[in-house]
């Protein structure tokens, strides 16, 4: 995540998450340590797995105090093992205790989802599928959870809501039927966006591809019927499968032969990858 990235949509974020923590003061560092002292701590791991999110995590210090130096022996997207230390925390003591939760809770989060997401993109090697993340995303973590998806070899589905056209069941019935839903989304929508629609037969498979969607989402259809569509739609549409799809269960949908395989449990059930800042002294 580079500077301007950083600082154009990530620091308020961050700053919303520091003031959620610090509300007034740090009551318990102040008492112990009232006036400034140069200190280091270590950032070390306590479980294997890929690591995500250091410049968030280094972020969290800058924007306490410009002058705290971070230094890393890894980047994003290394693999790091239990007991490694990968990271050096160098600046006013008080900082760095004030700091330290909220610049792991973006860490281990990011890591853990860096982490879930590599150990299923290795289920789908060999096969031409990629792997999406969904908009199921914490609230305010969604710039951090996708980039995490991304670290971790995952594609980002489309963003927000103002990225991209996606018709599902909902959208299909307020507009009164799939062929109507794709109309209506071609004729008020950009040429240069793509449309999405979500089916969950093969009836409703034919009918999106009459009416010129672009992509085809299978929700929660068989296997069966995830290959027959595959087969039917020929090319004339790129193919998505999604629906409750986890590490456990996606070995299923490897051989189906679809384009892409979105999966909501990248972000909503990724465990964290545990981290922890220790050995604090002063230098």
């Amino acid at each position: 995540m580079n500077n301007i990235t950083m600082k154009l949509n990530a620091d308020e974020l961050i700053l919303a998450a520091l003031k959620e923590d610090i509300s007034s003061e740090d009551v318990t560092t102040n008492s112990v340590m009232p006036h400034y002292q140069l200190g280091e701590v270590e950032l070390l791991v306590k479980q294997d797995g890929v690591v995500a999110g250091l410049d968030v995590f280094k972020r969290v210090f800058e924007l306490l105090d410009e002058k705290t130096e971070v230094t890393f022996s890894k980047k994003d997207g290394d693999t790091v093992k239990n007991g490694e230390k990968i990271g050096i925390i160098r600046g006013d003591i008080r900082v760095l205790l004030s700091g330290e939760r909220t610049a792991l809770n973006y860490l281990q989060r990011m890591s853990g989802i860096a982490t879930y997401t590599r150990s299923i993109v290795a289920l789908l090697a060999g096969s031409k599928t990629k792997l999406l993340d969904t908009r199921k995303t914490t609230p305010n973590m969604r710039i951090f959870e996708k980039y995490a998806v991304k670290v971790g070899g995952g594609c980002n589905h489309r963003y927000n809501l103002s990225d991209g056209i996606l018709l599902k069941d909902n959208h299909i019935g307020a507009a009164g039927g799939v062929k109507q839903a794709v109309q209506m989304a071609k004729a008020y929508a950009p040429f240069v966006r793509k449309v999405e629609v979500e089916v969950e037969n093969l009836e409703m498979l034919k009918e999106a591809l009459e009416a010129g969607a672009d992509i085809i989402m299978l929700d929660n259809m068989s296997v069966e019927d995830m290959k027959e569509a595959v087969r039917l739609t020929a090319g004339r549409a790129e193919t998505e499968c999604s629906g409750n799809v986890t590490k456990e269960n996606i070995a299923r949908l490897v051989d189906i032969g679809v384009d892409y395989i979105s999966s909501g449990a990248l972000t909503h059930s990724a465990p964290i990858l545990d981290l922890s800042l220790k050995n604090l002294h002063t230098v």
